[in-house]
């Protein structure tokens, strides 16, 4: 079951279709059994991004819940523009990681962007320790990345053709994404 929908990529997108009782989000099988016909299991809330600021409803997002019935076992899913697991939005992520294979130092991109030099050092080494397999999946959908061979060159590539929301989205289909 892939956790993040590239279809919903706007945070609007999202609290629309929640507002329409969030159906798109319902996994067709159980990730844990398999079984099918999930039931709707409320919501939890979270951060969208960790400088989300202004109207109190948008900080926090309600993210779907579902429960499988036979093993009992719940799960969500996440609009393309949350990122499992992380507290800022690709968008952000994006940019750090572009900074840091454009060669800027940490120092410098912890100044420019806001973010403690140890976020920016575990999203660089996030990135390089899932390089193989996230370009192999990524190279299979998208035969022209298939070109370029080296890493700096391959994640530029990457983030001219798609997103980095794009690009892990599509990634959730194959691999656990972060």
């Amino acid at each position: 079951m892939n956790r993040i929908l590239g279809a919903l990529t706007t945070l609007d997108q999202h609290f629309d279709e929640v507002d329409n009782g969030g159906d798109v989000y319902r996994p067709v099988n159980c990730p844990h059994c398999q079984a099918g016909g999930l039931w709707r299991h409320g919501f939890y809330r979270r951060k969208a991004d960790h400088e989300a600021g202004g109207d109190v409803p948008r900080e926090l997002v309600p993210i779907a819940r579902f429960l499988c019935n036979p093993c009992g076992v719940t799960c969500s899913r996440l609009p393309a523009c949350v990122a499992p697991r992380r507290w800022y939005g690709w968008d952000m992520q994006q940019v750090v990681l572009l900074m840091v294979m454009a060669g800027v130092s940490l120092l410098q991109c912890c100044q420019q962007t806001g973010r403690a030099r140890s976020t920016v050092r575990r999203w660089r080494d996030w990135l390089h320790e899932r390089a193989d397999s996230f370009a192999f999946f990524l190279r299979s959908r998208f035969p022209e990345l298939g070109r370029v061979s080296d890493f700096t060159a391959f994640w530029r590539q990457v983030m001219n053709e798609l997103t980095l929301a794009q690009a892990m989205a599509w990634l959730d289909q194959h691999l656990i994404v972060p």
